[in-house]
């Protein structure tokens, strides 16, 4: 239940609670220049804000999610080169998703976006699967090490062969951006058409995101300790993550479009310290009923991402709330707006929860 609920929390943000903050936050004197306002973007380049955790944490949770889903299928008896094919099905059919929602079936395919972040989850998932069911824990972390140090090395000392003399850390030098140059199709979507924050070499670290909640499913499956000290083990490991992922911001910054592999230990301290402290409240000591409005989100989580792509909650916003709106001031018919986007996505998962229609990858 937890799993469902911090799910939930976390694209509560990617269905317009970010947006509500914000207008919130604009009803007050130099609002929209905050703290609270401001952690509710993405930071330009180098950096941290909360809005750069909310994919990452996603990504987490799925890790998350699989040792239960493996250890079910071994109960059922399934063979594993059915666990297997069902582990490419969902890692490609979450690219070919990501390729639709960027607009696939306008067949503008010279400007059509090929990275995204379905493509993203699906990919690092499906690989941090993989190595999950092949290796035991000991050789995944060190695969997950390598991975991030490769990766480190890779990106500070091998600059963009196409940008001589440029900072290999910047847009403009990294050699991600250089890949997908050379091997991506289509549009990249960020300076002038030559870098992409879902691009293909920045998948790589993301493995180990997906990987590190893989660890935490995991250890949360095993027998050998309660609850408590489960969540208490979780809640050091966390700031033992944090604090090498700061050490390693001083030499490789935190910078989510990069996907650095110091933001991979910073963002996956956070992911897990939230996943422990929702274990904890929900799975541990019971208090369970104020999660089913998150949960409600939660189960129909890729849902709501790509329903956004296709229904126009907007108009169902204006429809009920325009006439409100309108006769308030502009800052207040902001804020209700944005309460209505949210409410609008909030009733229509409803509607599918109470029908029990969840759509599963």
């Amino acid at each position: 239940m937890s799993i469902d609920a911090l799910r939930g929390f976390d694209m509560l943000f990617i269905m317009g609670f970010t947006g509500l903050v914000i207008n919130v936050c604009k009803l007050f004197p130099n609002g929209a220049e905050c703290w609270l306002a401001r952690t509710m973007k993405h930071v330009p380049w180098d950096g941290l804000a909360h809005h750069d955790t909310i994919f990452p944490l996603f990504l987490f949770i799925a890790g998350l999610s699989f040792p239960f889903s493996l250890a079910k299928q071994k109960e059922q008896g399934r063979p594993m080169r059915e666990i297997l094919l069902k582990i490419f099905r969902r890692g490609l059919t979450l690219v070919c998703l990501g390729i639709i929602c960027n607009g696939f079936l306008r067949f503008d395919f010279a400007n059509l976006r090929v990275a995204s972040v379905l493509g993203r989850i699906g990919l690092a998932w499906m690989f941090a699967a993989l190595i999950y069911v092949y290796f035991k824990p000991a050789a995944r972390a060190v695969i997950a090490a390598v991975i991030l140090v490769a990766y480190w090395l890779l990106i500070c000392y091998v600059p963009a062969p196409d940008v001589p003399g440029a900072d290999p850390l910047s847009m403009q030098g990294n050699l991600v951006g250089y890949v997908d140059r050379i091997l991506l199709p289509g549009r990249l979507i960020y300076d002038g058409g030559r870098f992409d924050p879902e691009g293909l070499l920045s998948t790589v670290p993301s493995i180990v995101t997906a990987m590190l909640g893989m660890f935490a499913g995991e250890f949360v499956r095993s027998e050998k300790l309660d609850g408590t000290k489960k969540a208490g083990y979780m809640g050091l490991a966390s700031l033992v993550l944090l604090a090498a992922g700061l050490l390693w911001s001083l030499v490789f910054p935190l910078n989510k479009m990069l996907w650095s592999s110091s933001f991979v230990l910073v963002v996956g301290a956070y992911s897990l310290a939230l996943f422990a402290l929702f274990y904890y409240i929900i799975d541990v000591k019971g208090y369970s009923r104020w999660t089913f409005f998150f949960r409600v989100i939660g189960m129909n989580s890729i849902t709501i991402y790509i329903a956004q792509s296709i229904i126009d909650f907007n108009k169902i916003d204006r429809f009920f709330l325009g006439g409100l709106a309108e006769l308030l001031p502009p800052e207040w018919g902001a804020v209700v707006l944005s309460a209505g986007y949210v409410a609008a996505c909030w009733l229509f998962l409803y509607f599918l929860y109470k029908k029990q229609v969840f759509l599963k990858v």
